[in-house]
């Protein structure tokens, strides 16, 4: 199940970036600050709002802040901010497959041994040979 977070619960910031833009990067404000408070959405459930609190590192008012300021125009770096937060939030959401231990095989098991004799042999043969 994916989530996409609705524009109507994003805050959006602009500000001057320091990115590329050349002359445009003095006039304009193309860098986006999206700001989105999982407490008051809408679209959670309170066990997936408490598994993101877990998860996810949150400012003290409990938002998410994303910033893009990868090119030199507002809209393009607004969609691009827009589309992190929604891939940390289902990657946060994701449940995790249990792992079921398993042991090795008793083949698996001799050919490990084997490489361990081997391996000490070869370590054997480099040593200096003592003469009694």
């Amino acid at each position: 199940m994916k989530i996409i977070i609705p524009e109507r619960e994003i805050k959006f910031k602009f500000a001057r970036s320091s990115g590329p833009g050349g002359q445009n990067v003095n006039r304009r404000e193309t860098k986006v600050q999206v700001r989105w408070n999982i407490d008051t959405s809408e679209i959670l459930d309170e066990e997936q709002k408490k598994q993101l609190q877990n998860k996810l590192s949150l400012t003290k008012e409990g938002d998410i802040i994303i910033e893009s300021d990868e090119t030199r125009y507002q809209p393009r770096n607004k969609e691009i901010a827009i589309r992190r937060l929604n891939e940390l939030i289902n990657r946060a959401l994701k449940k995790e497959k249990k792992r079921y231990p398993t042991k090795p095989s008793k083949g698996a098991k001799e050919r490990r041994l084997e490489e361990k004799k081997r391996k000490s042999e070869i370590k054997k043969s480099r040593q200096k040979i003592k003469y009694y």
